[in-house]
């Protein structure tokens, strides 16, 4: 194992363990992948069977782009999670790492008919950088590849109807800001809307003055470092082991 791919391994089980204390975590399910540099367009996925918390860089599986193990392993995986990212993967060149949850809020967002509104702090930052998908049932089928594909377009926030969150990332740090950031939308979108009270809208000046400035520092580096690695000093003063 190179270097590179070791440092992606602990990276990329810190980003579990991370997900874990975020609270963001259902059973044994949803996946985080990240893709190795080379030409084999191989990529980590996590072991079918172990919660988030017992993630280590030793046991993530590594699979090819149709979704096969190409290494010793004790462990198989999520036949949803291999269709989901290896048809990301396999056309989004520009993304390094894809994360899904199905979170209470994620999830309730994903199931209302109008989809996140752009009306609290957090949503009017992503207008127009959301994307949505139909709710095919059990993700398990070759065949929804292509319109999975199609709706995320050139986004990196999908919003799976009926079901859930995902998001992409040039890094496994912006794949995760990303996902906090399409989280809390959702979670203000839920409170306020527990609250019963009416709800003052945004301007369409400012969700404009909003996109374009979120235009203008996407076109940066990846995002979402500083974040990332404040979760990480948390988490390694709580459970380290994830590094093994």
């Amino acid at each position: 194992m190179d270097k590179t791919e070791q440092q992606l391994r602990v990276e990329l089980a810190a980003c579990y363990r991370i997900f874990d204390y975020m609270g963001w975590t259902e059973l044994i399910y949803n996946h985080i992948t990240v893709k190795l540099p080379g030409d084999k367009e191989h990529f980590l996925i996590n072991p079918y069977g172990l919660h988030y918390s017992e993630v280590k860089a030793s046991n993530l599986v590594k699979v090819d782009i149709q979704g096969n193990i190409v290494e010793d392993t004790d462990y198989a995986v999520n036949p949803a999670g291999i269709i989901i990212h290896t048809a990301i993967h396999g056309v989004r060149h520009d993304v390094k790492c894809i994360t899904h949850t199905h979170t209470d809020a994620g999830m309730a967002v994903a199931c209302s008919q109008e989809g996140l509104r752009n009306d609290n702090f957090y949503s009017a930052l992503l207008h127009n950088q959301v994307a949505y998908h139909d709710f095919e049932g059990i993700t398990v089928m070759d065949d929804e590849k292509p319109r999975l594909i199609a709706n995320l377009g050139d986004k990196s926030m999908l919003i799976l109807r009926n079901h859930g969150l995902l998001t992409c990332g040039r890094s496994i740090a912006e794949a995760f800001h990303n996902m906090w950031a399409l989280q809390r939308s959702c979670e203000v979108q839920v409170a306020s809307d527990a609250s019963g009270k009416a709800l003052i809208p945004v301007g369409d000046d400012i969700i404009a003055k909003a996109e374009q400035l979120m235009s203008m520092q996407s076109v940066g580096g990846p995002a979402g470092e500083l974040e990332f690695k404040a979760l990480v000093r948390i988490i390694d003063k709580i459970d380290p082991t994830y590094k093994d």
